[in-house]
């Protein structure tokens, strides 16, 4: 099984919490993750929801989606367009519903990719490799189990399930 990825390189900082993901304050009227994809990090950059493009890659620092566990983070984002993550660490929780949802999180050092940046996400059993198009990088992230490859790679726990997965 291989999953390849390619996109916009969007960077954020170190320590984004699930509040700064999608702001508690917008959960209060919805939780559509096709309105609420509008406000996506505006705490962070109140103009980022309105320039994402379909396909673009989230790049961050260490602790991403820190903060509380809560599941709607990471369906905005997808909702957004975004398919992966690249980060140095993540929080765990925030791991485990991004597997579940379907939303890629590559652990690697991705300090040198800059804003706008062009990259590939390739992911097989071997492990995954993010290049930096722009900058002829290459990124070594940490291998997902074959377990959470499924996962992703059928859009998510529920999608897998209803697929027929692991009978």
């Amino acid at each position: 099984m291989t999953l390849r990825l390619r996109g916009r390189a969007r960077r954020v900082g170190d320590d984004i919490n699930t509040d700064y993901i999608i702001t508690s304050t917008r959960k209060r009227d919805t939780l559509d993750e096709q309105v609420l994809k509008r406000y996506l990090l505006e705490t962070v950059d109140p103009a980022f929801a309105a320039s994402v493009r379909d396909g673009d890659i989230l790049v961050a620092g260490r602790n991403f989606g820190c903060g509380s566990a809560m599941e709607i983070a990471v369906t905005v984002i997808l909702a957004a367009g975004i398919r992966a993550v690249v980060a140095e660490t993540f929080s765990r929780t925030f791991y485990r519903n991004a597997i579940n949802n379907g939303l890629l999180p590559v652990e690697a050092d991705a300090s040198a990719v800059a804003e706008g940046d062009t990259l590939s996400i390739t992911m097989d059993g071997a492990g995954i490799v993010v290049a930096d198009e722009s900058r002829e990088v290459r990124l070594v992230g940490a291998p997902l189990p074959p377990m959470m490859l499924e996962l992703v790679e059928a859009g998510g726990l529920v999608p897998f399930i209803r697929s027929g997965g692991w009978r």
